[in-house]
């Protein structure tokens, strides 16, 4: 029988990936058997650059915290070594992170993940990946709102340009 101790540190566990469920926007949940320290090293600074919460995790803890956040349903994948991948803000890092990374890394298996509240498989991860991030999605949107604006401004110049051209012209004619 665990002392309690250990009972009350495995409780801050639980609650800790519970409130890092549950504050998430989108996460993955990792099978990393068989990467090396270095691959390891490589993929933790990946995340590192984008902001993702990335954390090797217990399948027990995990579980307990899944029931708690509202996301029993991925206790059917929380077998073998699982790792977590989390972002609070951005749907898509965690996902298109870990699948490209898989792609050079075939060791790596996509378990299962979550979106807004909603479990999703490991296809569905995959599909989440090609989307456009955040910033290319803002970017995007104001590309668009400026191209309008600019024809406009090339417009109205062409008008001034064509009057200070026609003005020019019987200037020198009068001259």
């Amino acid at each position: 029988m665990p002392s309690e101790k250990v009972l009350q540190k495995n409780k801050e566990k639980v609650e800790a990936i519970a409130n890092r469920l549950k504050s998430s926007i989108a996460g993955v949940l990792i099978d990393y058997r068989g990467l090396t320290v270095e691959e390891d090293t490589q993929l933790r600074n990946e995340f590192r650059k984008q902001g993702v919460e990335y954390r090797v995790v217990k399948n027990t803890l995990t579980t307990l915290a899944a029931r708690q956040a509202g996301f029993e349903d991925l206790e059917e994948v929380l077998h073998g070594p699982t790792s977590l991948a989390t972002h609070e803000t951005d749907l898509v890092a965690p996902a298109k992170i870990i699948v490209e990374f898989a792609k050079k890394h075939e060791a790596v298996e996509i378990k299962s993940g979550f979106v807004e509240g909603k479990i999703v498989s490991a296809d569905e991860i995959k599909k989440i990946a090609v989307l456009p991030s955040k910033e290319e999605l803002i970017a995007k949107a104001l590309g668009s709102l400026n191209s309008p604006i600019a024809g406009l401004v090339n417009v109205l110049n062409g008008n001034i340009r064509g009057l200070v051209c026609a003005l020019n012209a019987i200037a020198q004619k009068q001259q």
